[in-house]
Order: structure tokens, then sequence, then C-alpha cells
């Protein structure tokens, strides 16, 4: 394969959907340039020295000179000198300015969400999360995204189940079996709700659910960690670990000696974080395909 063709290849096909090519972006008189420079400004929610546009962006000064001259002849940005220095030139968005840019904003938004809209939500998956490989592996470095983590409300336990259902049907052949045995154990859980030695978290990126663990009574003295799950794109953000550590503090707190799990071997990632969690390997039993684990470990 000639990995050069094969990048370029890639390139213009996706310049060619988001739609780089258009005179203007999102049906506006704008190009993507002088709809960037718009962005950085209204994210900054203030004034912005030229030279730190330039430095963001990758722009040629002089190119830059133009883009913003033409912003500034639509009245959507102002320039002026620094108060702080006379020498460095600062600009600001005006209120004209901002709604512009809401207004592509929105446009953005709608046009993606199109885009999404017209695939399959395991394609949807795929799709991000091979986004997110581009841009990691390429290097960008970016902070990892915030999550929240919250008790379970009405409707979290049917997500529980369809997201078990769709993800490892996807990534490893497990079929209605599967997700009939998660349904049960979230019944379970609901059949239980008075009972105090039990507990749930959701986890939330940006709104959207993203992960779940559960800790359920095996006996008087033992928990069990069920259910752990993250979402493909919110891997790698410490999700999956901060819910195992959740779940052993809830056990501890509760007054529970020992902590015992269930899972398969083909899950490598689940076992490493119950490794780092002090879990260890108790017993092995042969399935459909796989090896039935069972881990423990002390509270």
């Amino acid at each position: 394969m000639d990995m050069i063709a094969e990048v370029r290849a890639f390139n213009r096909f996706y310049t060619a959907v988001i739609g780089m090519l258009r005179s203007g972006m999102h049906d506006s008189p704008y190009s993507l340039t002088e709809a960037r420079v718009l962005f950085e400004l209204n994210r900054s929610a203030g004034d912005v020295e030229v030279g730190e546009i330039k430095r963001l962006l990758g722009l040629d000064g002089g190119y830059l000179s133009r883009v913003l001259a033409r912003l500034e002849g639509d009245d959507l940005v102002r320039r002026e000198r620094s108060a702080a220095d006379a020498r460095r030139q600062v600009v600001t968005l005006t209120a004209q300015g901002r709604d512009t840019f809401a207004h592509l904003d929105e446009r953005s938004d709608a046009e993606v969400s199109a885009l999404l809209d017209a695939l399959p939500e395991r394609d949807r998956a795929r799709l991000v999360a091979s986004m997110g490989t581009i841009r990691e592996v390429l290097g960008e470095k970016t902070d990892k995204a915030p999550y929240v983590i919250r008790p379970p409300r009405p409707g979290d336990l049917g997500w529980v189940v369809a997201r078990h259902g769709a993800v490892y049907a996807r990534e490893y052949g497990w079929g209605a079996d599967f997700e009939a045995l998660v349904a049960r154990i979230c019944a379970d859980f609901l059949d239980n709700q008075s009972d105090p030695g039990q507990s749930g978290w959701i986890v939330e990126v940006d709104g959207h659910r993203a992960g779940c663990v559960f800790c359920v009574r095996k006996d008087a003295t033992t928990a069990q960690l069920r259910l752990l799950l993250v979402e493909p794109s919110a891997r790698g953000l410490g999700i999956g670990s901060r819910l195992v550590e959740e779940c052993l503090r809830f056990a501890r707190d509760t007054g529970y000696q020992t902590i015992m799990l269930w899972t398969r071997d083909p899950l490598t990632s689940a076992r490493r974080i119950y490794e780092s969690a002090g879990f260890k390997l108790t017993a092995e039993e042969p399935g459909n395909g796989f090896m039935e684990q069972f881990w423990e470990r002390p509270l």
C-alpha cells in the first residue's frame, strides 16, 4: 500500500465531505480561515493580540492582516493598539461579530449532526473513535475531557442493557444470551433498590452517558462488582479505573470484607484495571469460546 497516496486520498475525501472547497463556510460569505479567526476571538471572550492569532492558526502575517481587514470591513471585529504596549495590536469581536459566529457555530453543529444522523449507531461510534485516534497519533495535545459520575436515574438501566448488547456484540460477537444476562442483572438491581448494600454509578461525558458500574450484594460479607462498561468514544480518560475506585470505596464504607467480580478472558483492558485495583484471579471455568474468570480482593 502506498501510504502517502492513502493519506492524500483521505484528505481529498474529507475536505469534500465537510465542504472546505466551497467558497464560503456553512452557506456564509466567510472562508474557513475567516471562520477560524472568529472562533478564536469568540473563545477568548476579550481582546487577543494579532501575534497570538497568527501563532494559534499558523498564518502568514500579511495574509492574516488581509483577513482581519475583511472582517473589520464587515464590522465583525475591531482592531486597536494594546493599552499595555502600543507596539502591539489587539483584536476583539464586535456584537455583530459574536452574532455572526453564533450563526456559523449553529450551522456547523447542524451539518455535523446531519452527517452523523445518516449513519448507523455503530458506525457513528467507530467514526468518532477513529477521529480521536487520528488526533492522538498526529500529536494533538489535549486535556482529558471532564466527566461526571452520578447515581442511576430512571431510564439508565435500559441504556446499560442496550449498550452492553451493542458494544460487546460488535467487539466480541456476543449475542442475545449475553444481553439477556445483562438484563437479568439490571432487573435484580432494580428489584433490590431498598438494599443499602448495593449501589450503581453512571458516567456522563459532555452530558452523554459514557459508562457504568454496579456494586451488589453477593452475601453478608462479600460485595460483587458488576457491569463495568466504558463507551469506546470515552476510553483513555481513566473512567474505568475511576468507576472501580468508586465501587471499592462504597463496598468498604458499607462494611463488606471482600469484593469479587466475574469477567471473561477476552476483556484484557478490564483485567488490567482489576489487577491495578488489587484484584487477584481466583478461579477459571471454560465458557463458550472463552474462559469465565473470577477475581477477588479484600477490602
